[in-house]
């Protein structure tokens, strides 16, 4: 039983079977002592030998075969200070001439830009047209993030700035993530940590929704063995008990001791995983993958493996695959990549991002920060930091390169490790400056966020700190501990500012960190937005809000700038580009502009703009298209792109290609969903075709002809589907009747229209109003007769119920037919004249709500209308009558040349003080009529004068009509 745990699945027998069986092996005498104690504490604790020594001394048995490979392997962990502290040694030390880092391959060309950015920042890959994964996918995103105090910028600053030394990344592409992905699931995105306060903060979406990828991810597996470690180690989460126990203990360890510690670590944490083996068989896959690429590039090279260093997670470092070292034997195949094509640049990342990415504890990597620069201070440890980057030193003139370094003889590893987990942990004593300056910046920054902290808070906050350090059995208060003190002497009942006191300690303890892509570093496309918009003279890299005034007038040049801006408005985020004065429609243009602008903010938008084409223009004309011809593209979606197409992009190519696809789409739509957006933008396009145009675009004139006959064909069912709503079926109608007289000049038969509303049978009480208001519009019902059946709805107790439900259908009739707004208006003041209280107030309150839902857009019309309709002025109120209850003048012929001189309080009282411009019209059409008496007499009798005058006119109808 003492040999199975290490002879497991997938070890090559030549270098693991004889780290058990030999005796006299190096790695065998080496750890001898450290077997036999963990053979005693097996027996110990779990009454004999058995499955517990076997994982205790596999453990031992990987450490071993880690340390005596010939490539020095150099285990890490993901943004951890003791690892990058211990890296800069290492390469100070050794000078390796050949780094195989663990990132994916394809990353490579990108990491010489790092030196143009402010860290953090994020190596991407990204793919918005995928070939060979599901179109559900797309778009595809890989991010690799990268701090100042992480381990692999270590090795990336030594490998790029030190003549003679090549960088090799040896992971997996980023294709083959997600070929991995479609296999095992990977993809499933690990929930990370909710704030403290339940919001968000903005800098956790600077990664977007890309897959993260890292260097030694380092947490148990094991759900139960972490929680027992947190709970005797007395801490919170897995980020203060990794700072507490690993951190600050390997901060001051020698190499050795910190590679064999990080080896035990990661073989703890792999034996004890539990029996996930789609992750076990990704794991595995990925150790694989790199050491075939390091035996492939040795093999190519002719590299010794002692001028070598391997850099991958501990998890890794402690692998049992076939493949593990140079000398492995397990044959692996690398299978191709897909067609994708993959776009990498770099984007900007935040401490919170990286948190919310990988599920860390929230402010774990800013007291990381905070922690690798203490730790510096006190080493004195020179960093590697890319030539050229924010902060870094100016190279020297001329650099000499590095001597070769001769390799010290081969001896049997050392055993670190015993002494290691035997040493009591250091005690630090209480630097109480350190503290208490900890204590007076938490209150200075509280009180300027609203809390209402006094010294009194900074000296309680001193005190609780060492308790709660002493209660969780430590000498010195950790900055987690510090948290939790200020958390709990200053948090009030309510944050009374943005920013809780968890969030503020974060601040203090480093800052949320956000980085910044430089200007060569960003693709063509984002270089060329900020050299467009270089004549506004304001520092767009920048975080943060920034106006910008533009006045077209007196700078004709900031009339490119504005067309930018509303392109990259229309492209990136809400608040990228926001306007704040003018506006920018189809014919309208503003002379005078002010913008928000938040480009630094949205950087990470503003390059992956540049994945997708060279300049914005490519970028928002391939968008159309894909809208245009997409699987799901509507109606009202292909004109809004025709919209865009002509409003930002100009000229008539594009507009007219598109106009012609949504006559397909037209063509090919059986619902009415999208008829009241299809009314718009039709009614927009035509206004403006018609005035910035000599003539009508052919395939306006088109959709015309085809839209007519759709709807027409629609409309019966569209009266009585249920799932159509009123406003669809009024969109229809406004259609046909607005667009009736172009439609009938280009062919179309009005007997089509007619036909479909005389099919149209409605049953709810909003369709049948809409009915009528059509057949008013058609000439199939006068006004006289509507008026008289919204008499007889009212008269009918059985239907005033369902009266707000007809006056909801005229108010929708006020699309297609916007001259019902009297009888609108008309039949709710019958309502309330009508109507006794017992039955009016019951209706009111559905009145109210029926008209608010429904009528929104529409009540400026009926407001404008009753103004026009009702008095001016309360005192004229009682003796004002209505319009549609006046009498008819007895014996009026209705025209205005026959009416009487003077006509009355209601007529045309200036045309009948001065006759002669009307003579003067009448005599230039030909007409010989005569006026009126002043007593009202008539003075011609009534009738068509015209047909007896001229009777040859009428008999020939009347022979045509009767056949005679």
């Amino acid at each position: 039983m003492t040999g199975s745990p290490t002879n497991g699945p997938g070890r090559a027998p030549s270098t693991n079977g004889s780290a058990r069986t030999s005796a006299n092996s190096p790695g065998q005498a080496s750890f001898a002592a450290l077997r036999g104690q963990l053979h005693e504490a097996a027996t110990a604790f779990a009454d004999g030998p058995g499955a517990l020594e076997g994982i205790l001394l596999g453990m031992v048995d990987d450490v071993d075969r880690a340390v005596r490979e010939p490539l020095e392997i150099f285990p890490v962990c993901h943004h951890s200070p003791a690892s990058a502290l211990a890296m800069a040694r290492r390469l100070r030390e050794k000078q390796p001439k050949v780094v195989y880092l663990e990132l994916c391959e394809d990353m490579a060309p990108l990491l010489d830009e790092l030196r143009n950015c402010r860290l953090p920042v994020a190596v991407q890959a990204f793919a918005s047209d995928v070939d060979g994964f599901p179109a559900e996918w797309a778009p595809l995103s890989v991010v690799a993030p990268i701090t100042e105090a992480s381990a692999e910028y270590q090795a990336i600053a030594y490998a790029l700035d030190t003549p003679g030394v090549e960088l090799v990344l040896v992971d997996r592409s980023s294709d083959h993530v997600f070929q991995w992905d479609s296999r095992h699931g990977e993809r499933t995105p690990q929930e990370p940590p909710a704030p403290a306060d339940g919001v968000p903060e903005p800098e956790a979406a600077l990664h977007g929704e890309a897959v993260g990828v890292e260097i030694g991810d380092l947490r148990p597996r094991f759900a139960e063995l972490e929680e027992h470690l947190l709970r005797h180690g007395k801490v919170r989460h897995w980020s203060e008990w990794w700072h507490q126990y690993v951190e600050v203990p390997l901060g001051d360890s020698d190499h050795e001791a910190y590679r064999q510690v990080m080896f035990l670590v990661g073989s703890l944490f792999r034996r004890l995983a539990p029996g996930d083996g789609d992750r076990v068989r990704v794991d595995e896959d990925r150790e694989r993958y790199m050491w075939t690429r390091i035996r492939e590039h040795l093999a190519a090279g002719g590299a010794d493996p002692e001028d070598c260093l391997y850099v991958c997670g501990a998890f890794h470092a402690a692998s049992r695959v076939e493949e593990f070292g140079v000398a492995g034997t397990g044959p692996f195949t690398i299978s191709p990549r897909s067609a994708t094509t993959w776009q990498h640049g770099l984007i900007p990342s935040s401490h919170t991002a990286i948190e919310a990415q990988f599920g860390l504890a929230p402010g774990s990597v800013s007291i990381a920060a905070t922690q690798w620069a203490k730790n510096l201070k006190r080493t004195r440890v020179q960093p590697y930091r890319l030539a050229g980057q924010d902060g870094a030193q100016k190279p020297r003139a001329a650099k000499k390169a590095v001597p070769a370094v001769t390799a010290p003889p081969q001896e049997a590893a050392e055993d670190r490790l015993s002494g290691f987990l035997r040493r009591p942990p250091v005690l630090d004593t209480l630097d109480e400056a350190e503290l208490l300056g900890w204590s007076v910046d938490i209150v200075r920054a509280a009180r300027r966020s609203g809390y209402l902290a006094s010294t009194a808070d900074a000296i309680a906050v001193f005190e609780t700190s060492i308790l709660l350090a002493g209660m969780r059995d430590r000498a010195k208060p950790t900055p987690y501990d510090f948290q939790d003190a200020a958390i709990t002497c200053i948090e009030k009942d309510a944050v009374p500012g943005r920013r809780d006191v968890r969030r503020l300690v974060e601040i203090m303890m480093g800052g949320d960190r956000i980085g910044r892509v430089g200007y060569d570093a960003l693709p063509p496309l984002a270089r060329d937005v900020h050299d467009r918009l270089a004549p506004l003279e304001l520092k767009l890299q920048q975080r943060g809000v920034q106006r910008a005034l533009l006045d077209m007038n007196s700078r004709p040049e900031l009339g490119a700038c504005s067309d930018v801006l509303w392109m990259l408005r229309r492209l990136m985020p809400h608040g990228a580009a926001r306007p704040i004065m003018g506006e920018r429609k189809l014919g309208e243009r503003s002379i005078q502009e002010s913008w928000d602008l938040a480009l630094g903010t949205h950087q990470r938008a503003l390059i992956e703009l540049g994945y997708e084409g060279v300049s914005i223009e490519q970028v928002l004309e391939q968008r159309l298209r894909r809208d245009a011809y997409g699987p799901r593209a509507t109606t009202a979606g292909v004109l809004a792109a025709v919209e865009d197409a002509t409003l930002y992009l100009g000229g008539r190519r594009l507009a007219d290609e598109l106009g012609a696809r949504a006559l397909e789409v037209l063509a090919a739509e059986r619902t009415v969903d999208g008829a009241p957006e299809v009314l718009r933008r039709v009614r927009g396009l035509l206004a403006y075709y018609r005035t910035a145009e000599p003539v009508l675009p052919p395939w306006v004139e088109s959709f015309v002809k085809a839209g007519y006959a759709h709807y027409c064909t629609l409309l019966p069912t569209a009266f009585t589907d249920e799932e159509a709503t009123v406003g669809q079926v009024a969109a229809m109608l406004g259609f046909l009747f607005s667009m009736e007289s172009l439609a009938l000049s280009l062919g179309c038969d009005r007997a089509q229209l007619e036909l479909a509303v005389a099919q149209s049978r409605p049953t709810d009480p909003e369709r049948t109003a809409l009915l009528w208001a059509a057949q008013v519009q058609l000439g199939a019902l006068s006004r006289a007769e509507l008026r008289e059946r919204c008499g007889e709805l009212l008269a009918n107790p059985m239907v005033v119920p369902a009266y707000p439900r007809y006056l909801s259908g005229f108010v929708d009739a006020l699309v297609p037919v916007p001259g019902l707004a009297d009888v609108v208006v008309e039949a709710v003041s019958n309502a309330f004249g009508r109507l006794p209280d017992p039955v009016l107030l019951p209706w009111l309150p559905s009145l109210i709500t029926t008209l608010r839902a429904g009528a929104a857009d529409l009540a400026p019309v009926l407001i404008r209308e009753a103004g026009r309709t009702f008095p001016a002025r309360l005192a004229a109120l009682d003796t004002w009558v209505p319009p549609w209850r006046e009498a008819p003048e007895a014996g009026a012929p209705g025209g205005a040349r026959t009416r009487a001189a003077g006509g009355g309080s209601r007529g045309a009282a200036l045309l009948f003080a001065h006759p002669g411009t009307l003579d003067a019209v009448a005599g230039l059409l030909g007409c010989d009529g005569t006026w009126a008496a002043p007593d009202g007499e008539p003075a011609s009798p009534a009738g068509a004068v015209l047909t007896a005058r001229h009777p040859a006119t009428a008999i020939a109808w009347e022979a045509l009509l009767t056949g005679a």
